[in-house]
């Protein structure tokens, strides 16, 4: 490519990989910049219109999710692929390829779905905007695949960089969701991106997102913190559970406009009875962070009530019908994601859980403290991300001062939810489907090979009505081979006629004048089609215990492939992974 070679011999090609991850910073941090002041302008209407007509909370989440959804159906065909979800399969099963109008239909749909009430995160849309900028980017400068998963992997940790202002948490949450098992090298484009996008930060986050947490914690207070990893653990358990429960019941109406009508009234009767379910909900969080949690029940049909037990059923019930309210709001076609949820979730489930025992007796707890843990325990345990988990907390909350119950209660929530639930709100759908390959490196190598490209088309074939004795001069020509492809007049393969057989027609006694082929052929052990991944292939040498197989497309035969072929290119491949972009 002339715009490649035109950058290489300009700035060479690390130089021009580290200036490409700060342009990518700098877009994915302006559309973060346009996605929370898009959501906080409709907000504003929205609010302003509610005080007034208060039922208008039922009607504005399903109108959001009303629009997405015309513009999933209009302009998408269906398919908006949302969120980190979409990220990992584009990595797994794309090549890192990410759709052109990634760049900015995420950042519509989630300002249409989450500005107008509904109740998800917009650190996945960001996460999803900026991987978009950086695959079609490098798709654009020539890169190679490798590169270009990582200047993808550079424009998601932008995204989380910008919205959080949290550097250093985007980073690690490319390297925990996106280039596992990549060498450390990798760090330095990520790095620059990341920091890049908080440049941009303040346009978003004036000040700390959250509160600035300076109280250390108490080691008389380990077994609480232990007891609460648990709780938090079983209810990321009930979080993945509950999002799927609820999003495939949506599922099964084939309407997507029904489906976005009745998931938004649903939606919007959960937001009128719990008002700070609306959006994503971080205002209810730093209420309490500011040691204000009576102000939950503001414009909600308990306003006023004083009492404390009110208070903390209350928190419960947000706590257990957030993840809800996401699923509702995914489920019925709007576009967020869980990130913001799972702090949401976790906020309310420590300050409950700190309430409690304080208000028993049972011990003497910092609330705001425990409000900070619970985020990042429940979101280890949702996401499986236990150190993006930690330093996000920690930079969101300057919470470093926490930084041991960080790390126990974050190891401990991901452990119990990953032996219940082995894939996280991210994966578990891809993991059913077959496409969650990014984890395995032998499965990404195996899912770059193409068996189209292995295909071996210097064959000559035969037809069944042939006779042994016109086709043996022809044979001693040709390459030696195992066996020949036996067609009929479609080009369909009806057998294979072995030439260990031919020979020893040839050097019988008995008479082959009169012997025709499909006398001698025989059927074909297995037969592959052209699109079958090369992870089938491989399995399909080994159950038939076989080093060659003929392959068809359509029902037409179009060659062989060789068990010793394959194994000489993954071989190849491996080194090739090995090696780290210059």
């Amino acid at each position: 490519m002339r715009i490649a070679a035109l950058r290489r011999k300009i700035f060479g090609n690390k130089t021009s990989l580290l200036l490409t991850s700060i342009i990518i910073g700098l877009l994915a941090s302006g559309c973060a910049v346009i996605l929370k002041n898009g959501v906080h302008l409709i907000r504003y209407w929205v609010h302003f219109a509610s005080e007034s007509f208060p039922l208008l909370l039922f009607i504005f989440p399903t109108l959001g999710i009303l629009l997405t959804a015309i513009y999933t159906q209009v302009v998408r065909k269906g398919d908006l692929g949302r969120g980190v979800t979409n990220i990992i399969y584009c990595i797994s099963r794309r090549d890192s390829y990410v759709q052109k109008d990634k760049m900015y239909s995420q950042m519509l749909t989630s300002i249409l779905t989450v500005g107008f009430g509904g109740s998800a995160g917009l650190e996945a849309p960001s996460a999803s905007t900026g991987s978009a900028f950086g695959s079609n980017l490098a798709s654009w400068l020539g890169f190679n695949q490798k590169e270009r998963t990582l200047l993808l992997a550079c424009g998601a940790a932008a995204g989380i960089s910008a919205i959080f202002n949290a550097p250093i948490a985007g980073v690690v949450f490319a390297f925990e969701i996106l280039l596992v098992d990549k060498p450390l090298p990798l760090v330095v484009p990520l790095l620059i991106s990341s920091a890049t996008a908080a440049l941009l930060s303040p346009l978003i986050n004036s000040a700390q997102p959250f509160v600035l947490i300076t109280q250390p914690w108490h080691s008389a207070n380990l077994f609480h913190y232990l007891i609460f990893a648990v709780i938090a653990a079983f209810l990321s358990v009930y979080a993945i559970r509950a999002y799927f429960y609820f999003g495939d019941l949506l599922a099964r109406s084939k309407q997507p406009y029904l489906r976005a009508i009745v998931g938004g009234l649903f939606l919007g009767g959960l937001i009128f009875l719990f008002p700070p379910l609306y959006g994503e909900g971080y205002e209810s969080v730093l209420n309490i962070l500011q040691q204000q949690p009576a102000q939950l029940l503001a414009d909600s049909l308990i306003s006023g009530n004083s009492q404390v037990w009110v208070l903390i059923v209350f928190t419960l019930a947000l706590m257990f019908l957030k993840v809800i309210a996401t699923a509702l709001t995914v489920g019925a076609g709007g576009n967020g994601g869980m990130f913001g949820s799972s702090l949401f979730t976790g906020a309310m489930c420590g300050y409950s859980f700190a309430h409690i025992v304080n208000t028993l007796g049972l011990g003497h707890l910092n609330e705001v403290n425990f409000t900070v843990i619970g985020m990042a325990a429940l979101m280890s345990g949702i996401i499986h991300t236990p150190l993006t988990a930690i330093f996000l907390i920690a930079e969101i909350t300057g919470g470093y001062a926490l930084f041991v119950p960080l790390m126990l209660t974050c190891s401990v929530s991901f452990l119990i939810s990953r032996y219940f639930e082995p894939f996280s709100v991210y994966t578990k759908k891809l993991a059913m489907k077959g496409d969650l390959i990014a984890s395995d490196k032998d499965k990404v190598l195996l899912a770059k090979m193409k068996l189209k490209n292995y295909i071996e088309t210097n064959f000559v074939a035969f037809n069944e009505t042939d006779k042994v004795a016109d086709i043996i001069k022809q044979i001693s020509t040709l390459e030696h081979r195992d066996f020949f492809p036996v067609l009929n007049s479609k080009r369909q393969l009806v057998g294979l006629m072995p030439f260990q057989k031919i020979g020893s027609i040839i050097f019988s006694d008995q008479p082959y004048n009169d012997v025709y082929v499909k006398e001698i052929m025989s059927a074909p052990k297995a037969l592959l089609n052209k699109t079958d991944s090369m992870e089938t292939v491989l399995k399909s040498f080994d159950e038939y215990n076989v080093q060659v197989l003929p392959v068809i497309d359509g029902g037409e035969f179009v060659g062989f492939v060789s068990k010793s072929n394959i194994y000489t290119n993954y071989r190849r491949e491996l080194i090739h992974e090995a090696e780290i972009p210059a």
